[in-house]
Formats: C-alpha cells, sequence, structure tokens
C-alpha cells in the first residue's frame, strides 16, 4: 500500500470517529434520534467524498470543475466540481458538486454541495423542498447560468470550518485566488 492511500484511510477513519461522536449542536432541536441520524449521515457524506481529497479521483469519478471560483461579500464557495449523474441525490454520500478552495495553485476539498431540481419550476411554491442532516434546502431559486432549471441547494462544510453553521451558503474563511 502506498502512503497517500494510507494517509486517506486513516484520516477517514478519524473524521468518520469524530462524527459519530459529535452531533451538530443543532442537528435534532432536542430529540436525540435526529441528532442520532444526522451523525450517521454526516458519516456516510464523510465517507462517500474523503477519498477527493485527492483531487484526481474526483476527475476520475466524473466531477467537472467549472472554471469559475465563487465568491461573495458574505464569503466564498470556491471551485465547484459538478458530477450531473448525482443531481436530484439525496444520498449523503452522493452530493452533486464538491468545493474546492485555492491556495498557492493547489486545491483543497472544503465542502460538498447537493443539488435537487424543483419539480414543478415554480419559484413561488416550496412544497417540494427536500431536506437532508435534518436540514431544509435554500430554494427555490433561479439557475445560476442560462438554461440550468430552478432548484434547490444545500451545502455542507464538511471540511472547513464556517463561522456561519456547517450548513450555511457561504462561508467568511473561504476566498478565490487573486487574478
Amino acid at each position: 500500500m502506498t502512503v497517500r492511500p494510507l494517509i486517506a484511510g486513516l484520516a477517514l477513519a478519524a473524521l468518520t470517529s469524530m462524527t459519530l461522536t459529535a452531533a451538530p449542536a443543532h442537528a435534532g432541536d432536542g430529540d436525540p434520534k435526529d441528532a442520532g441520524k444526522v451523525s450517521v449521515e454526516l458519516a456516510r457524506a464523510i465517507a462517500g467524498t474523503a477519498k477527493y481529497h485527492y483531487e484526481p479521483l474526483a476527475l476520475k469519478d466524473g466531477f467537472v470543475p467549472d472554471a469559475v471560483c465563487v465568491e461573495s461579500p458574505e464569503g466564498g464557495m470556491g471551485f465547484h466540481y459538478i458530477n450531473e449523474a448525482n443531481i436530484g441525490s439525496l444520498d449523503p454520500a452522493k452530493p452533486a458538486a464538491l468545493l474546492y478552495e485555492e491556495k498557492n495553485g493547489k486545491r483543497k476539498l472544503v465542502a460538498v454541495e447537493y443539488l435537487v431540481y424543483d419539480a414543478d419550476q415554480d419559484l413561488g411554491t416550496d412544497d417540494d423542498r427536500p431536506t437532508l442532516f435534518n436540514q431544509p434546502f435554500d430554494g427555490p431559486m433561479p439557475g445560476h447560468f442560462p438554461g440550468m432549471p430552478v432548484h434547490y441547494d444545500l451545502h455542507v462544510w464538511l471540511y472547513k470550518s464556517n463561522p456561519n453553521g456547517k450548513f450555511a451558503e457561504w462561508n467568511p474563511r473561504v476566498s478565490c485566488p487573486e487574478e
């Protein structure tokens, strides 16, 4: 076994054990069953995505990088790597997007994003709003580029702490590289 897979495996085991023992404070609004379910879902998300710390594996598995780094006055998201096969997935291990931050020419996995198209494509209704990790998705919102359907999305800052919360859209600790 080479060093890189060994380190990745050890990191995955450590992250999974930490996630299983430390439920988010807001996970269940006081209901231990909800907190436990959220912890299990977060552990599944980590188990399914930790290998993508090594960016070539994301590319190999069908995640396509967008050339644009996403940033706003509220913070950043980084570069989105989209896997169209995972759009609509509510499986914690299969996010539609991986978010990478770039520093010194190297990309680092910081978050995942789940994306579900709105069934009726009506911005005025939300009766089909999905939830995952006991969190309602943001939206419905218009597409971010021409031809993209109305959708819901949920960001999960699995790999970089976010002072706004694990499920916040923007992370003030993420920035885009200077042009």
